[in-house]
């Protein structure tokens, strides 16, 4: 059955991501899943449709298999506020083979490691990704910026672009010529997130 919601996150750009599962669990927040692999798949039109409309169509395997939409993002002092509709379903090879049937081509490839805590009313996912580790911490719009501050981020750090758009741009800028933001293509690379000029939000 289908779950429908609004996603509500904001997410940082993190030097020091090994110190803060001790510091959340100082603060009374619990493990709610420990670190998995994540393998995700976007699919678009041919005619890129979905990107044009600020919509996106994942395929991701970790601990089960989610098929995800989520719509045009909106944004208010750095916090991304979107529709997400997401089901889980039984085959990985199979959904994607329907999606193709469908007239939908996988456009972009990404992996990361995320452990998730609870820490009071807002969830906590540490994604360490080829080009960096990030946090995004996940919940209603009044609980975030407490979330932050409790775990010593500086908020004016946040940063509002999807993992997606920040690869392109570092794909671009150092003239990558790879699609996908997968650990094998980045294991002889230096290439970082702080390339782009992103400030770290734990410095």
């Amino acid at each position: 059955m289908a779950e429908a919601g609004r996603e509500t996150e904001v997410k940082f750009f993190i030097r020091r991501l090994s110190i803060l599962p001790g510091r959340i669990e100082a603060l009374g927040g619990r493990l709610l899943t420990p670190r998995t692999h994540e393998m995700n798949l976007r699919f678009d039109t041919v005619d890129n449709a979905l990107g044009r409309s600020g919509c996106a169509l994942r395929l991701r395997r970790d601990t089960a298999i989610h098929l995800t939409f989520k719509g045009p993002s909106t944004f208010q002092d750095g916090v991304r506020t979107r529709d997400e509709f997401e089901i889980t379903v039984g085959d990985f090879d199979l959904t994607r083979r329907l999606l193709q049937a469908l007239g939908y081509v996988d456009v972009f490839e990404y992996e990361k490691y995320r452990s998730t805590y609870r820490l009071s009313e807002a969830e906590i996912m540490l994604d360490e990704l080829p080009f960096g580790d990030l946090v995004e911490i996940e919940g209603r719009f009044d609980t975030l910026k407490p979330a932050a501050d409790q775990l010593g981020l500086d908020w004016s750090a946040a940063i509002t672009e999807s993992y997606h758009a920040l690869f392109e741009r570092l794909r671009l800028a150092a003239n990558l010529s790879f699609r996908d933001l997968t650990f094998a293509n980045f294991e002889s690379r230096l290439q970082r997130i702080t390339d782009l000029g992103i400030q770290p939000a734990d410095r």
